[in-house]
């Protein structure tokens, strides 16, 4: 078995034939956690899980460029949904509705990401404390449900981990997650495992060179994702992601290890069900 930890089939981009994939993928022995980015995403991620029995999962949650979203112009993406909706305020109550679901695994995707960020220094400041305040409302939330976390960091890595030691090493909070689509330096990564997280292993592996972390971090920190429908693998070029194509991350995983596919396999699949208790 496989588990593909971060999908989104309940986006746009597979609006037309959702159910045929998730189908062959169940067929082929492989699980997905289908994750949220705002509310709307959340809820047709639950929905959807709903739909199906073992083998499909959700995750809800807030991504942090829709928390500080009246700061920038964010860009449609189709991929996503059919319109765009912009999203700025943490509503912790209908993200507890949604939770009652036991479909509902994880908080996520949650952080922090600087990649597309205002041009005056006044707006980054209020852009960079907004994202970090609704990061914290829905870290607290988590703790509340005590579900793990998916973790969305992009050129963030330091405020994170800031903001997990405040809350771990100072306030002794028992939280745990997944450092999603990890692009870190091998000391950051270090930082993450030793406050009892993951790091999530995906297609970004082909384009951003991260073998070093692969080499040196055990397959006992590790999980296995496809972020479809985005970050395709080069094996697949022109074609959108899909969880089968988790495949190719699991080779180059093996490959830069130099273990038997079957051990990326198990051991990963191991680890994500014990954190997401399926």
């Amino acid at each position: 078995m496989i588990i593909d930890t971060h999908s989104h089939l309940q986006f746009n981009a597979f609006k037309d034939d959702k159910d045929e994939v998730i189908k062959k993928t169940l067929a082929e022995n492989i699980w997905m956690i289908n994750v949220g980015t705002k509310l709307v995403t959340s809820r047709d991620a639950v929905l959807l899980a709903e739909n199906y029995g073992e083998g499909v999962y959700s995750a809800i949650g807030m991504h942090p460029m829709y928390a500080a979203s009246e700061f920038l112009n964010i860009k449609h993406d189709p991929n996503e949904e059919e319109y765009l909706e912009p999203e700025n305020r943490f509503d912790k109550e209908k993200y507890l509705a949604l939770a009652k679901s036991k479909k509902v695994v994880a908080i996520g995707e949650i952080g922090l990401d600087y990649y597309y960020k205002p041009k005056t220094v006044e707006k980054l400041v209020k852009f960079k404390d907004k994202q970090k305040q609704i990061f914290m409302q829905q870290l607290e939330l988590a703790e509340e449900l005590k579900l793990p976390v998916i973790l969305h960091c992009r050129m963030a890595h330091d405020d994170v981990i800031d903001i997990l030691n405040s809350k771990i090493k100072v306030k002794k909070s028992k939280l745990t997650g997944v450092v999603h689509c990890f692009t870190g330096t091998l000391e950051q990564a270090k930082k993450y495992i030793n406050l009892g997280f993951y790091l999530g292993i995906n297609g970004i592996i082909f384009k951003f060179n991260i073998d070093e972390v692969i080499k040196n971090v055990p397959l006992e920190n590790m999980l296995l994702e496809t972020d479809c429908p985005y970050l395709v693998p080069p094996q697949e070029a022109g074609k959108r992601n899909e969880p089968m194509f988790i495949r190719h991350t699991i080779n180059k995983v093996a490959d830069l290890k130099v273990v038997d596919v079957k051990k990326v396999e198990d051991l990963t699949t191991q680890n994500a069900k014990k954190l997401f208790n399926i």
